[in-house]
Order: C-alpha cells, then structure tokens, then sequence
C-alpha cells in the first residue's frame, strides 16, 4: 500500500513537472486586447476568434464596472483600478511576451501597465488611442467645450453615458443594434485620474500606433499627428481604413494587421 501512494504521487510530481515544461515550451504569440470607454471584453470576439484560429493566445478581459462587470461600478473605479485589472490577469496566467493591445481610452490603462511589469510585455500597440502621459487625465485631451461638460459630470459624480455608436463608425443596421445594447455606463473616476507613471512612456517597450482613419475622429487625428511627429520613442505606425471601433467594422483586416507585429 505504501508503495502504491509513493508511485502515485511520483506521478502526480511528474505529471505538474511536464505540463509546466509544456507551458514554458508554448512559444505561440499571446495577444491580450484592451478595450475601451463603454465597451467590454464582448468587442473583440471576432478579432480574438481569428486570432485563435491562426494558434494564437488570446486574451480579451472585461474592465472593472463595465460589459459583465457592469454591476461593480462604483465611484472608486478609477484609470487605477483598470491598470491593475490587467496586471493581475498577466500576472495570474502568468503570461509572459505579451502582445498589449489598447483601444482608445485604453491606450491609458497599456501605458499604466508597462509602466509597472514591463518585463512581461513585448510589444504596446495602441488602437486608436489616446496618448495619455504621466499627470494628464482624459479629459485634459479634451477640447475646452468638452471638458466643461465632463468636469460636471466628475463634481455630480455621475457617470459617462455612452455615444452614439455612429461616432464609433459603426453603421450596419444589425451591428448598430448588438453594439448598443452592449455598451454601459463608463466610471467617472477613470477619466478624472491622473495617470501617475514612475517611468518614461511605454517604459523601454516597443510601441505601435494604428489609427482608424476613415472616418477618423478629431481628437484621435491630434493622437495620431503627435505620434507621427514623435521621433524621440520611435512609434511604428500604420493605418486602418475603418472607423474608431474597428473591431467591429474590420475584424478581419485588424486581426491580420495584428498579426503582421509579431516579430
């Protein structure tokens, strides 16, 4: 009897031995896809299907208070609270050489990610999305006019209701009906933060922008041109004919575009 127990846990030893050399021997690229304000991890299911199908990791969490998680919204939801949303998905899959993609109001919570484990992440990759840098909020991006509606908002503590989704370039009758029944409410304290970075922007990481151009909107066109004129961080930059949200208008031309990074 004694020796059958010792037999079984040598092979229960052996079995975690080998599906932790499997694990450290998995070389496929690993995505994890960050969405942006009023949207959930519900965004990316065509991009994330066609990146699996190619035998890729794919990863497409939901941030705190929103999608699924719409019933955790609370006034303490802050840009924070979605940077350590991230963290610790990366941290407990333990995923490592990270493809780090952020749409959006997102390009926030990559930024405050690679500020604090770059070491797990290979690439940042910004879908049309905001460059917030250290001790600016997303609405310090915003135009005077906006930024005065905002504010009120911030002081009432109420939070964003969501657009329009033609804004987001999404137009098909049957996409525009899914779309808006998905959207929620996106936290107030997430754009009244400040990102707080200790190190210099995307922390030594290679960093990619694509801008959504057809129809492009305006405050992401200033997005893009700072980008662009940027020689210092050596942003690779490429372009998408779709609008804001194309994971849903192009999933197919993201997927491979994203593909196309891998290196």
């Amino acid at each position: 009897m004694k020796q059958l127990r010792t037999l079984f846990l040598l092979l229960l030893l052996l079995g975690g031995m080998l599906s932790g050399y499997a694990q450290n021997q998995d070389r496929r690229p690993t995505y994890v896809l960050v969405h942006g304000a009023w949207h959930g991890g519900w965004c990316w299911q065509a991009v994330a299907q066609r990146l699996t199908d190619a035998h890729n990791k794919v990863y497409a969490p939901t941030l705190t208070g929103l999608g699924e998680r719409k019933h955790l919204i609370d006034p303490s939801v802050d840009i924070d609270t979605h940077i350590q949303d991230i963290v610790n998905l990366i941290e407990m899959e333990d995923l490592h050489n990270v493809y780090l993609v952020g749409h959006s109001y997102a390009g926030a919570v990559i930024a405050g990610v690679a500020d604090r484990i770059p070491s797990r992440l290979h690439k940042l990759i910004f879908l049309d999305a905001m460059i917030i840098e250290d001790g600016q909020s997303p609405i310090s991006l915003q135009p005077k006019t906006v930024q005065e509606v905002q504010l009120k908002n911030i002081q009432q503590k109420e939070n964003f209701a969501p657009f329009d989704v033609a804004l987001f370039g999404v137009t098909a009758p049957s996409m525009v009906s899914w779309v808006k029944d998905r959207l929620s409410p996106q936290p107030f304290g997430t754009f009244a933060q400040q990102l707080h970075l200790k190190n210099p922007y995307g922390n030594g990481l290679p960093l990619v922008y694509i801008a959504c151009t057809d129809p492009q909107l305006p405050i992401m066109k200033e997005m893009s041109e700072k980008v662009r004129s940027d020689h210092k961080l050596n942003w690779h930059y490429r372009e998408i004919a779709t609008g804001h949200d194309a994971m849903l208008t192009e999933p197919k031309k993201l997927a491979d575009m994203l593909m196309a990074l891998v290196d």
